[in-house]
């Protein structure tokens, strides 16, 4: 990185520590981080970037692990400029930084229903990104395209067949960064659709560790769905049993510890480093496998260098 910030209108810090916007509370500093005014402002510096220089776009941190020596890249971190939820008929459209729980909640105050997205921490970028989902319903069911700017600070529209969905992934080329996202929501009662998300919100919490650091699900579902919260759901494949299963559940290292409450949730007890977080999900990965042959695969995102840069 140089010295010198490049001409931008939003918001340009050099060498800034990351750990304050991860829920974990976790990492060391990006080379830089940029917080874009608007989208002219994001597609000008993508295109007049050095095209060696990484992106790595952010979200709110709710999924995430920077690894204690940070990250050798621009974090592109969108804020309010991008935060809008637009309803047109059974059309929502929210930009990348809108809350997953308010686009839910917005919606359903206009009859529409987004209510899977009400218990999903974070924001729509990252819920388009990793395809989120629960109780049986997914952001590609309901999606309808997407914006987009390039590496070379082009604006795109993305279909579904371009993001590729599949379970906890999408396909977006290095660097491209998403803007906005447009959804068709299937239509229903509103105050049905708000004594429903009060329900799913009574049972998070009564089920998952709201209350600590954490980065919600630790792991993908060997099944390779969620929870559907029906009756007949089966646990046998949830990432959550095999842990319990392997007599992980609250096991430990330093600060980092599988939670009593919800074993597929990792948190921070008060002064973890992001290195013991990733140990910890390495050693519950090894022991799994060794109790049950099954290979469980972080949903947890984790970028950056080790300490010493390694």
């Amino acid at each position: 990185m140089t010295n010198t910030s490049p001409p931008v209108r939003g918001t340009w810090t050099e060498n800034r520590p990351l750990n304050d916007l991860t829920w974990l509370r976790v990492g060391g500093p990006a080379d830089a981080l940029f917080q874009p005014a608007d989208a002219d402002d994001l597609a000008s510096f993508l295109r007049d970037a050095d095209p060696a220089t990484q992106i790595f776009p952010m979200g709110v941190g709710s999924n995430l692990i920077v690894r204690d020596g940070g990250i050798r890249a621009v974090v592109i971190r969108m804020g309010r400029g991008f935060n809008h939820i637009e309803i047109d008929g059974t059309t929502v459209t929210a930009g990348v930084a809108a809350l997953d729980a308010h686009v839910a909640r917005k919606a359903a105050a206009e009859g529409l229903d987004l209510t899977f997205l009400r218990t999903i921490p974070g924001a729509i970028g990252g819920a388009v990104r990793m395809n989120a989902g629960c109780y049986g319903a997914y952001v590609a069911d309901v999606f309808v395209s997407a914006k987009a700017i390039t590496r070379a600070g082009e604006l795109v529209t993305l279909s579904a067949q371009d993001l590729n969905f599949a379970y906890r992934q999408t396909d977006l080329p290095d660097g491209w960064v998403i803007i906005e996202a447009t959804f068709d929501a299937p239509t229903g009662d509103a105050d049905e659709l708000n004594a429903r998300m009060v329900t799913q919100i009574a049972k998070r919490d009564a089920t998952q560790p709201t209350k600590d650091r954490s980065a919600g699900s630790t792991f993908r579902n060997p099944a390779g769905f969620s929870s559907t919260g029906q009756a007949d759901d089966s646990h046998e494949l949830k990432a959550w049993k095999v842990i319990d299963d392997a007599g992980l559940r609250g096991f430990s290292i330093g600060g980092a510890q599988m939670s009593e409450m919800h074993p597929n949730f990792m948190i921070n007890t008060g002064d973890a480093t992001a290195s013991e977080l990733e140990k910890l999900g390495e050693e519950v990965r090894k022991r799994v496998f060794k109790s049950t042959g099954l290979t469980l695969e972080w949903e947890i995102m984790r970028i950056g260098d080790a300490v010493g840069g390694k």
